[in-house]
């Protein structure tokens, strides 16, 4: 399968992808950006498309998505960074 093909990712991950770049250009980034945060981020959880097979499962990770959320209101009030 060519690069950047989105043939191996699941309507799951493809959903994910799609939340993530709406997100993102709420936030005020470019589309063609937003779409490799979205992607980007999606390939971090899921270690990249799920691939059909016997024994392939793995766990998802869910650190991207945690960071984000500490990041954001660490920078946000000063008094926590004491």
């Amino acid at each position: 399968m060519p690069r950047a093909s989105k043939g191996s990712y699941t309507n799951k991950q493809k959903r994910q992808a799609q939340h993530i770049e709406e997100s993102a250009k709420k936030r005020g980034t470019t589309s063609k950006r937003a779409a490799q945060i979205g992607w980007a981020t999606v390939n971090k959880q899921e270690g990249g498309g799920k691939k059909t097979g016997s024994g392939r499962g793995r766990t998802r990770s869910t650190s991207p998505s945690r960071k984000g959320g500490r990041r954001g209101s660490a920078a946000v009030d000063p008094a926590r960074r004491a």
